[in-house]
Formats: C-alpha cells, structure tokens, sequence
C-alpha cells in the first residue's frame, strides 16, 4: 500500500506554495529562523571570499547597499548568487536548518522530513538547477545567430529602436522560460520517483501554473545566467537567499498524512 506524505503547510507565510499541516505559528517561524540560520554561515563564507568584512561593528557602520548579501556591482567584488554552485550551497544550508528546526518542534513526523531532505534538495534543488544551467549554456552558444535572425522594424523613430531591441530579447525570454519550465517538470518527476517507488508514499506534486511562483531561486538564475552582464539579472541575483529560505521552510514543515 502506498501511504501519503504532506509536504506544505496552512494559515502561515507559505512563500508561494500552497500548505497542509497541522504545524502551528510558532512551530512554522522556528522552522524559518533554522532555515535563515542554516544559510548564514554559506554566505559568510561566500561574502569571505570576497573580501567582506565579517565584524558586526564593521558592518554596521558599512551603509546597507554596500552589505554582501545586497551589493551588486562591480560584479568582481560582489557575491554571484546566481552561480549554480552558490545557489546549491546556499540551499544545501536552507535544509539542514529547516530539518534541524523542524525535528525539535515536531519530533512525531521526524521521518517525514528526512524523506523531505532528498526530495527539496534533488527534485526542487539539483534537478532544477542544473536544467537551467545546461539550458543557459546552450542558449549562449546559439544566441547571436538567435538573436540576429530576428525581424526588425525598418524605422529609425524612437518606438522603432524600443520595439526592435524587445524582438531581439524574445529567445532569450523564450529560452529561460523553457529552461525553468523543463527544470520544474523534470524536478517534480524525480520526486514523484523517490516518494512512490523508493518511499512508497503517495504524494501530490502535481504541476499547475502556479507552481512556477515558488521557484523564484530558478526563475532568478535562468534570468542572470541567460544575461550575466545585465545590471538587472545582478540586481535579480540578490532575491536568491531570500527565495532559498523555502526549501528548508518545506523540509520543516513536512508530516505524514493521516489520511
């Protein structure tokens, strides 16, 4: 017999998913806090690296744009948080914590989240991410000759320029999508597998048009990795972290059914 396994929560900040759990309030903003706690030390790391000050004095005095998790440029000085290899890590972090939170206030459904662990951080993490990553590196080899074969407006007015600079921008929107689009889809097979061939628990990952919401980590990194030099997929970059604090958030949150 196939059990069920509930994934997401009711009646708290879902970050986008929908949420089934009998998890109260207080139990749900601890499982955040651990999950924030699990990344922090990621991007220390990351911020290191790059020559950032870890010293609380010296960063408070440090004006808040010029903060490693929020400055963007010159790129060189700043934390790419669109990197596969950042984005992971930084994930990786967001679901130790969740799953650390998540067992000290719910230890009944224990279980549930460790199962959580293998389905965030392959069907919503790896899976996701490196689709987009080959999707991306595929796009750059062809993208000039795409990019060129499209129509252009034969005017030299104002709205001639805007609309032909849209028309060329069209495969790349094109080409993000599909690559966020085959990432979600294939992520969502791989734990359908892991839940009902390797788990035996029946669970309902089916994908809707809203799905597309919560993975706003893969959204902003097929966005930055399509257009590394654009100030907006840097400026983009930045939401990341704050977007990563959901897969740790689900692995906290997660129980078995009763039903």
């Amino acid at each position: 017999m196939i059990d069920r396994i509930t994934l997401n929560t009711v009646n708290t900040p879902s970050f986008g998913h929908s949420d089934r759990t009998n998890m109260n309030r207080k139990q749900k903003t601890v499982v955040t806090a651990f999950s924030v706690a699990g990344m922090t030390p990621v991007i220390m790391v990351m911020a290191k690296k790059k020559g950032f000050s870890l010293s609380p004095k010296k960063i408070i005095q440090t004006p808040l744009k010029e903060w490693a998790i929020f400055k963007y440029a010159p790129s060189e000085k700043a934390i790419d948080f669109g990197d596969p290899i950042n984005i992971m890590a930084t994930a990786f972090g967001s679901v130790a914590g969740g799953f650390i939170g998540g067992s000290i206030v719910d230890k009944s459904n224990i279980k549930a989240k460790k199962r959580e662990v293998l389905n965030q951080i392959l069907g919503n993490v790896i899976v996701p991410i490196t689709t987009v990553w080959l999707g991306s590196k595929l796009f750059s080899k062809y993208q000039s000759r795409l990019e060129e074969g499209m129509p252009q407006i034969k005017s030299l007015s104002k709205s001639a320029k805007f609309f032909n600079k849209v028309l060329k921008k069209l495969p790349q929107v094109g080409a993000t999508l599909a690559a966020l689009g085959a990432g979600i889809f294939l992520g969502n097979r791989v734990s359908n597998y892991l839940n009902e061939k390797i788990y035996h628990k029946k669970v309902d990952r089916n994908i809707r048009v809203t799905d597309f919401a919560p993975h706003i980590d893969d959204l902003c990194m097929a966005t930055t990795m399509m257009s590394p030099t654009s100030t907006f997929g840097q400026k983009l970059g930045k939401v990341i972290p704050l977007a990563l604090i959901v897969p740790g958030y689900q692995t906290g949150i997660a129980q078995d059914s009763e039903d």
